[in-house]
């Protein structure tokens, strides 16, 4: 065994097991290190709590005075938490968060100090933004850029800093980040929803999405991973032949779960519960050393924001314990990989979750109007969809049997398939005494009654009802959840205006009762998204052929999927809710394709590394290890050392051909990546990252991988499947 791989499994078993103090409840931890009501009554006046109230509920601004008085008392209790410093927590393009830390501390000018922080500080900051990806909205010697503090996330202390949740925008307005558009998509999907939910209840007077997120992830001894600089480079092993033992058994999956992990997950879910951050649920999941972590659901933009701060956090709990997190949507070959499922809903402000079956007719109507316009809405931006969740690590998840397929369609179950085909049966432009009461009794007519937990759920769907809520299940275990969330707010939030639109226009020219003209609308809906519909297999031969038949998209590639976002349709989408415009659209095109292909770029340069100066001088010395063995045969044996020296000489044939394989392969690949990189244009620049680059790495690793298994263990350098994904 290779001296580095000795000395990672060394330390690997030799790591303390750290106890976790658990003598408080979670509910006593919950939200500690959180400016919630709580500390905002505590800390703020009562015309200070309201401001922030109303911004939160209404949208009304905060005045610079208030504002003030907001500070002062976030401040003071900012200091009694240990905070030294505060920070506006933004997240720019790059996927993660970003923040910069000032000291309240300022001096007076006549040899004193105090601890300041005002209004001004609190609301709007001035970061110095030129390195943040703006796909060409600046100059780049334009550093300018604004943060602005958003009062419907509560700020909190990690550490010792205040941290504000932020917005992000260029000097000229354009959004740099990815909560702008979620708040504008937020906004637009409460106006919308509202007006349609007031056709069932008038006291409505806001609708929220809600979100709770699940997060996949694998923990590796952080030794053995230190040790392998593809996973530390990269996120992924880039070669390694498979164990051989894998996930076969399913013996891991909700397995009991290792004493050093569920350590590590005492201590996060305790940090988790001081930020605010309502984790619930913490199982094995069906890889080896994979697990998944789930919280309460809350308001889609807190979801999101604490999304990102949880990942933070993860990495930052696990270096504690000597792990590393990885949340590479595929670390490794031959086993499951990691998602994110996005469990969307909608609730009204009067505590009914709109996407909730009921007991009642007019209860049942209310969940099928909306049920059925996010399944119209999905149907009209499928590309869209598909495209939100594009990345080039999660290509390698989607459709790997463990994933959805790159083929967007919406699962509802047997049940609620029914209740549409009977619907679309409705011929008449008026509904019946005896149709309107099947809305809640006749199982056998029109609409039964609609159960919670009807049907069975199906993994392989991208977007599947799953009782009360749609659960987009094809979302990246590295992604930021905001950019999913805001296209699904903003398609819903157009499908529901038009619908508004529709069922007026029939209410004033047809003189249809309200019910009756809501009914006219669902059932076209009902038809005109029928081919968005699929109960079985997703992934099949069959259901791709059938897709391409039913006229949906199959983006298998992030270049592709990508498209979809400055079609016109996708542009009109945006700049006519006023969420994105399209200048700020063709932006992030731009940054998706450049990091595409920048990822895919140091993913080469980190195999041809690896094999060039890891794997083939290995394999070199292991054939010079075979040579002298044939020519110590031959001196001993002279005529009859051929026969005993067969093996060894076809040994040193196979580690030849591969090497000689490898080789060519990283300079092919190399002069893939400098013609590519000639390429100016960043979307041609990717697509031919996807086709000419890429295709190499798999031919790279097979002649690596085959080398693993012939070269002697004791002299092979990289840390192996069986020790990353066996050692607890």
């Amino acid at each position: 065994m290779s001296t580095l791989r000795f000395q990672a499994l060394q330390q690997s078993q030799l790591r303390e097991i750290i106890k976790i103090d658990e003598s408080n409840r979670r509910s006593e931890l919950f939200n500690n290190n959180v400016f919630d009501q709580q500390a905002m009554r505590q800390y703020l006046t009562k015309n200070a709590c309201e401001a922030i109230n109303n911004a939160v509920e209404k949208g009304t601004q905060i005045n610079r005075d208030i504002a003030n008085e907001i500070a002062v008392g976030m401040k003071e209790w900012a200091i009694s938490k240990g905070a030294t410093h505060y920070t506006h927590w933004f997240q720019p393009l790059t996927g993660s968060t970003a923040e910069k830390h000032d000291a309240f501390f300022e001096t007076t000018g006549d040899g004193l100090s105090i601890e300041k922080f005002g209004g001004g500080q609190l609301a709007q900051q001035e970061p110095d933004a030129s390195s943040f990806p703006h796909g060409g909205i600046r100059n780049t010697f334009e550093a300018r850029g604004y943060t602005a503090w958003d009062p419907t996330s509560p700020a909190f202390v990690y550490g010792t800093t205040l941290c504000i949740p932020t917005v992000f925008v260029a000097y000229t307005g354009e959004a740099l980040d990815n909560k702008t558009p979620l708040l504008r998509s937020l906004q637009c999907l409460d106006g919308a929803a509202t007006a349609v939910a007031k056709y069932f209840d008038k006291t409505v007077s806001k609708v929220n999405a809600t979100l709770g997120w699940e997060q996949e992830y694998f923990l590796i001894d952080k030794a053995l991973a230190t040790s392998r600089p593809d996973l530390m480079i990269a996120g992924r092993t880039l070669l390694g032949h498979a164990s051989a033992k894998g996930q076969q058994l399913d013996d891991h999956y909700f397995g009991s779960i290792p004493t050093r992990v569920l350590n590590y997950m005492r201590d996060l879910e305790q940090e988790c519960m001081l930020l605010g951050i309502p984790v619930k649920t913490r199982h094995n999941e069906v890889a080896p050393n994979q697990f998944e972590l789930a919280p309460i659901f809350e308001e889609a933009n807190l979801a999101v924001d604490h999304n990102s701060l949880l990942m933070d956090v993860m990495d930052k709990v696990a270096d504690r314990h000597h792990f590393k997190v990885l949340f590479h949507e595929k670390p490794f070959a031959g086993i499951n990989g990691s998602g994110k499922h996005n469990n969307w809903s909608l609730a009204t402000n009067t505590g009914v979750n709109l996407l909730s079956p009921g007991s009642t007719p007019m209860k049942n109507l209310q969940f099928l109007t909306f049920f059925i316009n996010t399944i119209k809405a999905v149907h009209d931006y499928e590309e869209l969809i598909r495209a939100s969740i594009a990345s080039a690590s999660n290509d390698h998840r989607l459709g790997a049997n463990e994933a959805p397929p790159a083929i967007i369609s919406v699962f509802i179950g047997s049940q609620l398939t029914q209740v549409l085909d009977e619907l679309e049966k409705v011929t008449s432009g008026k509904l019946s005494p005896q149709e309107k009461t099947e809305l809640k009794l006749n199982v056998v007519g029109k609409i039964p009654e609609i159960l919670l937990d009807n049907t069975d759920r199906n993994r392989t769907s991208p977007f599947a009802f799953t009782g009360n809520k749609f659960e987009l299940r094809a979302v990246g275990s590295t992604a930021n959840c905001a950019n999913p969330m805001t296209v699904l707010n903003a398609i819903v939030a157009k499908q529901l205006i038009d619908f508004k639109k529709e069922v007026d226009a029939l209410i004033e020219k047809k003189k249809l009762k309200k019910d009756d003209a809501i009914f006219n609308i669902l059932r076209e809906y009902i038809k005109a998204s029928k081919k968005i519909r699929f109960e079985g297999d997703g992934y099949g031969d069959a259901w791709e052929k059938e897709a391409k038949k039913r006229g949906l998209s199959n983006n298998k590639t992030t270049p592709e999927a990508l498209k979809a976002n400055l079609s016109k349709k996708s542009v009109e989408l945006f700049e006519n809710l006023e969420i994105l415009t399209s200048v700020e659209m063709e932006a992030r095109y731009e940054i998706q394709m450049e990091e595409y292909t920048m990822k895919v770029q140091i993913e080469g340069r980190v195999l041809g590394d690896i094999a060039r100066n890891h794997v083939i001088p290995t394999a070199i010395k292991y054939q010079n290890i075979l040579i002298e063995n044939v020519k110590g045969l031959k001196d001993i044996y002279e005529k009859d050392y051929m026969k005993l020296a067969k093996e060894q000489l076809n040994l040193i044939e196979q580690i030849s051909s591969h090497i000689e394989n490898i080789n060519q392969g990283i300079t092919d690949m190399t002069q893939a990546r400098k013609d590519s990189n000639a390429i100016s244009n960043a979307e041609k620049r990717a697509f031919s990252y996807c086709n000419k680059v890429k295709p190499y790495f798999e031919e790279i690793r097979y002649h690596c991988d085959k080398l693993e298994l012939l070269v002697d263990d004791e002299i092979w350098p990289l840390t192996k499947y069986r020790e990353l994904l066996f050692t607890k």
